[in-house]
């Protein structure tokens, strides 16, 4: 049976506990379903304006009909709003909030109702969960949609089929939907260009899933720069590709490498937020790199305090090599920020030679990377609540208003200091991820020294990409899933705006 498709109109929220009423609107046979009550738990920023649209993905178990959600405030939410007000309605500001709610509220009923459709059916026969679209009014919410029911699949995509070379492809595709430009290196190509640390992580898998790079660069079509001519700020966006993480040498358990599919689950999230970026047309250049390997098992794996370096020339000993996920974002992040720097192996000790960024390079306003990078995390926070890391106070409030106002919740956890010290290396190289070091600030830590440093704003998402335990409910099925993109998604909203 085909999914039905329905229109949902005018949500409009009470402030005190918001209980909307969907009327069906043709005529109801007898015993058929006439009104439908929808209860969203109390009031607030979170049942208003704003908050989680879980609820509302209910709603897709609804018979086959044309339905409009009812609320208080109707007439508010579903006028074009503005001017002051007659006969008593509240004043002209008064109004514009009252629709500017209701169209909060409307936008989460749409996604939750979209996203209560999805089902991921690749290997059922009946495609690949694609859900239908109604009619919306807010581009945004087809985009997040969109976005999360892409990276719902590729994280559940199991790694048989959705090695480096097919999640290269997938950014190859989207880079192709928004006419960015897009480059891959992969194999030795990935040596030749300066970033050994992906190469030393990935080599060990077979000759058909070689480690990659993936670039996607994109500016919105027609606004290269800024109202007063300035150069458009850039956003940059940086995302753990690991297909699959047997652990390497140091493998994992059984039971923790059962669901190591995920661990490309950075990638698809930061793709995803690259798509509702180039959709939403935000007045910013983009830049996405996505770091691509398998952590595989093979004579020619890295081993645990192996000596190496990174993109910028940052001397690592690895002590176990299940904490690859930092080595290959340390490339990217690098990359990211123009940091490019050789080793030169005949001079002892090894010396450094920069090499200059391109002419038309620019820092990035914004970097963000996300990454399933550490099970401390998890055992801090849980399954279902992102860690985030950050150098910029500012930049944090904004992304924790946005997560507020949204309903995605993240939480954020410190760069304590005194951490730094446990990346002291014993073998001679500047730092070193050692095996004793396991805590979540130390991994944090490593990125900030060897990727990041201290330019520009940063935010780190330590994600667990799956929906587990208390997270699957309506509208979120167990499997793979794209944790913090609407929060994050508003609050680039806000920071860069829509091109004109």
């Amino acid at each position: 049976m085909p999914r039905p498709r329905r229109r949902i109109m005018n949500c409009n929220p009470s402030p005190q506990l918001f209980t909307p009423t969907l009327h069906r609107k043709h005529t109801v046979t007898q015993g058929g379903v006439a009104r439908v009550l929808l209860g969203l738990g109390l009031g607030g920023s979170g049942a208003a304006a704003g908050g989680e649209p879980w609820p509302f993905a209910a709603l897709a178990k609804l018979p086959s009909g044309v339905y409009k959600l009812e609320g208080e405030a109707v007439a508010a939410s579903s006028s074009s709003g503005g001017g002051s007000s007659s006969g008593g309605g509240g004043t002209g500001a008064e109004q514009q909030a009252a629709v500017a709610a209701g169209a909060a509220v409307a936008d989460r009923a749409a996604l939750g109702f979209l996203l209560g459709h999805y089902a991921y059916e690749r290997y059922k026969g009946s495609g690949s969960g694609v859900i239908a679209r109604p009619g919306l009014r807010s581009a945004h919410v087809a985009a997040l949609a969109r976005g999360f029911v892409w990276a719902r699949d590729l994280i559940t995509t199991p790694a048989e089929d959705l090695g480096p070379q097919h999640l290269a492809a997938e950014a190859e595709a989207l880079a192709a939907a928004h006419g960015a430009a897009f480059r891959v290196l992969q194999g030795d190509e990935l040596l030749e260009h300066n970033y050994p640390a992906i190469h030393t992580v990935g080599r060990a898998s077979h000759r058909w899933l070689p480690p990659l790079l993936a670039t996607l660069e994109w500016s919105p079509p027609g606004a290269a720069t800024g109202a007063g001519g300035e150069a458009l700020p850039v956003l940059a966006l940086v995302g753990k590709g690991v297909c699959f993480d047997t652990g390497g040498l140091d493998l994992k358990p059984a039971a923790s490498m059962k669901n190591m599919k995920k661990d490309m689950g950075g990638a698809a999230l930061v793709l995803a937020l690259a798509h509702c970026v180039m959709a939403a047309r935000l007045r910013c250049r983009l830049r996405v790199l996505v770091p691509a390997v398998e952590n595989a098992v093979a004579g020619n794996a890295f081993r645990p305090l192996d000596g190496s370096v990174d993109r910028y020339a940052v001397g690592v000993a690895n002590g176990n090599t299940d904490a690859e996920g930092r080595l290959i974002l340390a490339d990217a992040l690098a990359d990211a920020l123009g940091r490019n720097c050789r080793v030169n192996p005949n001079q002892p000790p090894p010396t450094a030679t920069p090499t200059a960024p391109t002419a038309n390079f620019q820092l990035p306003d914004l970097l963000i990377d996300a990454a399933t990078l550490t099970g401390a995390a998890r055992v801090a926070l849980g399954a279902d609540l992102p860690a985030v890391f950050a150098n910029d106070d500012d930049t944090w409030r904004a992304l924790e208003a946005a997560a507020a106002v949204t309903g995605d919740p993240v939480w954020r956890l410190p760069l304590h200091a005194p951490y730094r010290k446990s990346l002291d290396s014993k073998v001679g190289r500047r730092f070193g991820c050692c095996s004793g070091v396991w805590g979540v600030g130390c991994g944090m830590w490593g990125l900030k020294v060897g990727g990041c440093g201290t330019r520009g704003s940063w935010l780190h998402i330590d994600t667990n990409a799956f929906n587990v335990g208390v997270a699957v409910g309506p509208g979120r099925p167990e499997g793979g899933e794209a944790q913090g993109l609407r929060a994050l998604f508003a609050m680039l909203c806000a920071r860069y705006g829509t091109a004109a």
